[in-house]
């Protein structure tokens, strides 16, 4: 037995194409245990069930209504304050989207209509949206999209100051 290393122009094409395999197939398990343990790993923060950063106070208009994607919500800001409101219709949880041009959130299923401020104007739904506790801390907006409170109509103690 020689204890000479094989060199790049001793290898046999069978011994290349081997290391070549194998060195692929060491790259692809690799890639797929990183990609389950990121799978894993559970979110600390920054998507729906947990906190949501929805943006700066002076990035919402006064009147304005405005729909954060990462925590299926929409932020309702009036002069008050603050509002957040769960997407989700009180009938059969369809997503419900705001329609700016009448005011209103419609819902697509079912028809149901809702204020700025998620009360019912119409439809099967049997109450208000759904809110989310919201918190204004050094000008930034959060909501705590883990704890949603059913409501059966609007208050204005469920605005948060800006």
């Amino acid at each position: 037995m020689s204890d000479r290393k094989p060199t790049l122009s001793s290898l046999s094409r069978r011994s290349f194409l081997g290391i070549a395999w194998g060195g692929s197939l060491a790259v692809l398990l690799g890639q797929a245990v990183i990609a389950l343990l990121n799978y894993l790993r559970p979110v600390a923060s920054g998507g729906f069930g947990g906190q949501v950063y929805a943006g700066k106070v002076e990035e919402f208009a006064i009147n304005s209504v405005n729909r954060i994607l990462a925590g299926r919500f929409f932020i309702v800001r009036s002069p008050e304050g603050f509002l957040a409101l769960w997407q989700k219709c009180t009938h059969l949880g369809c997503a419900v989207p705001w329609v700016e041009e009448e005011g209103q959130f419609h819902c697509p299923c079912h028809g149901s209509l809702f204020d700025r401020n998620g009360e019912v104007l119409g439809g099967p739904a049997p109450r208000p949206l759904d809110t989310f506790p919201v918190t204004v801390r050094s000008g930034e907006v959060w909501v705590d999209t883990s704890k949603p409170t059913q409501r059966s109509k609007f208050d204005p103690s469920q605005i948060t100051g800006a």
